[in-house]
């Protein structure tokens, strides 16, 4: 019997959705046994001394990484995004003229699995200027992607060969919120997806709200939920966002007000409910300071948040039960700006990219307090901005 394209997106719809239960289910299992390398690339701003996406190898047993090395040339691949297979990778170029049009781009890359060196396969406007934020579908059948600048998001095929098609659906956000200097307008500011695979959220810093999206993998298309968003504090900025393993909480970043939002999730209906908003900071702030990366660790007994002026990872401990944040203190990035930074799989050690020192540093997760400590490792990366893992064949 011969399986059509329609037969073979209903089998990974149902097998998404098995996943999917099973995430939500019961928390993450913690993975410290694996102890193998991995393969770490960095997505960067490119200008003076980066060219464009670099990558360097993690020992996970001693938490070293290794120098980096040059992956592909681009332009300002400020976010990057790996496919479920590992066998490609997908970047923003954040620009706000792409090819003559007045849009970014999306560049799919083939990933050498020996070498690490990433061969450009093809490129597509990103339908808005300055995209920041790009994340693959668990099919591995499109990629989504947030354009700050033109304030939308859209959606992009993935074809078999790993090659991207045109936008399948593109949304352009309306409205603003009460900062006239940053909210005048629309900014998406990133866009995730749930672990059924069926809803995209979408952080709109401009707005300050978080906007919910049915999405059809096999159509690739984007259509508001009911309700469309769930508001959060105005003034804020809502930049990026995670979702706890079981599935059924997440976590906003405030990035103009140096605050994390604790969110309920409705895996069925799509519906966030806001539970908690609370500082990144020290008591007493820190003036200039901005958020820019929130993630969960794989355990989901701990929430992180990237502070940039303070310079710091701001670490909570999560309740199991309400989802709500308890504050367990900062640790100094050992740099300047940390913009990005990433937990590896294992959830040994988490990596901070810190863009205006050039360096990347990596810590030591403590698994029973989740605080951080330095390893000494650490490696000259010039304007890092993104952190992605992969796996070593």
């Amino acid at each position: 019997m011969t399986m059509t394209r329609s037969d073979l997106g209903r089998l990974l719809g149902w097998v998404v959705l098995l996943v999917g239960a099973q995430a939500t289910a019961a928390p993450a299992e913690k993975n410290v046994a694996d102890q193998s390398p991995i393969r770490v690339y960095f997505g960067t701003y490119t200008g003076g001394d980066s060219k464009g996406i670099y990558f360097a190898e993690l020992d996970r047993k001693t938490g070293e990484i290794s120098a980096p090395r040059l992956a592909a040339e681009a332009v300002n691949p400020s976010f990057l995004a790996i496919h479920p297979t590992q066998k490609f990778l997908y970047a923003v170029g954040e620009v706000s003229d792409f090819n003559g049009k007045k849009s970014g781009g999306v560049s799919a890359f083939a990933i050498d699995p020996q070498s690490g060196a990433l061969r450009l396969i093809n490129q597509h406007p990103s339908g808005g200027a300055g995209p920041c934020h790009l994340t693959v579908d668990a099919t591995g059948r499109d990629v989504l992607v947030a354009n700050y600048g033109g304030g939308s998001v859209a959606c992009l095929p993935i074809q078999s060969d790993g090659s991207l098609k045109p936008p399948s659906s593109f949304v352009q956000h309306a409205g603003s919120s009460v900062n006239p200097q940053r909210q005048a307008g629309p900014h998406a500011h990133s866009i995730n997806l749930d672990a059924n695979n069926r809803f995209a959220i979408a952080a709109d810093l401009g707005l300050d709200k978080l906007l919910v999206y049915r999405f059809d993998a096999e159509r690739g298309t984007l259509e508001p939920n009911d309700p469309p968003a769930v508001a959060l504090p105005a003034g804020g900025g809502p930049r990026h966002f995670a979702f706890h393993p079981t599935g059924k909480f997440a976590y906003a970043c405030n990035e103009m007000l140096s605050t994390v939002s604790a969110l309920a999730y409705d895996p069925e209906k799509g519906v966030l409910t806001e539970l908690q908003t609370i500082s990144t900071l020290p008591e007493g702030g820190h003036a200039g300071n901005s958020t820019a990366e929130v993630r969960v660790h794989p355990s989901g007994e701990f929430v992180y948040v990237s502070n940039r002026g303070h310079n710091s990872i701001a670490m909570f401990a999560v309740d199991a039960q309400s989802g709500k944040l308890t504050p367990l203190g900062q640790e100094s990035t050992r740099g300047q700006v940390p913009r990005n930074f990433n937990i590896d799989p294992s959830g040994r050690y988490l990596l901070a990219a810190n863009q205006d020192s050039a360096n990347v540093v990596v810590f030591a997760i403590d698994p029973a307090k989740g605080t951080l400590r330095p390893t000494g490792s650490e490696i000259q990366v010039s304007r890092p901005v993104c952190v992605r893992f992969h796996d070593l064949p």
